[in-house]
């Protein structure tokens, strides 16, 4: 029986160990809701659960919740433009908290986010409430607002 438990606990272990993508450590958060239906309408779910390595600042349904409801419902329906605000989130790469420096990175999407470090890591105009959320294939870092390019 003790031979059991043990090959019971070791595969338990290893179940839980397993590494998850970007996607599916977002989904397993259960705040990311939005993001996620979001991120199906733009198509872009096999490019975040692709090899990376991304840094990805990830909006909580919450920051959503911001967005009027029309003005959302309308981004989710323009495939063009959802895919150029989600792809702002993104900046290639692994980037830890610790390694943040204050000034502007590019994104996937080609323009600049900036980012300050002053009394937290803010990313444009939103804050990070919740860093380092390691991936197999990047980290997330979680933020209060949706930003958008300019």
């Amino acid at each position: 029986m003790k031979k059991l438990f043990v090959v019971s606990a070791l595969a338990l272990a290893a179940l839980s160990a397993q590494a998850k993508d970007i996607v599916d450590t977002a989904l397993a958060a259960g705040n990311f809701k939005t993001l996620a239906t979001a991120l199906q309408a733009a198509g872009l779910i096999d490019t975040l659960k692709g090899p990376g390595p991304f840094t990805v600042f990830a909006p909580t349904d919450a920051a959503f919740a911001k967005i009027p409801k029309a003005d959302l419902d309308a981004l989710l329906a323009d495939k063009v433009k959802l895919t150029a605000v989600l792809t702002y989130h993104v900046v290639a790469g692994k980037v830890m908290a610790k390694d943040v420096k204050a000034g502007k990175v590019k994104t996937v999407q080609g323009s600049e986010l900036t980012l300050g470090t002053t009394g937290g890591v803010t990313v444009d105009n939103a804050k990070v409430i919740a860093a380092d959320i390691v991936a197999d294939n990047g980290v997330i870092h979680v933020i209060d607002t949706v930003v958008i390019p300019k």
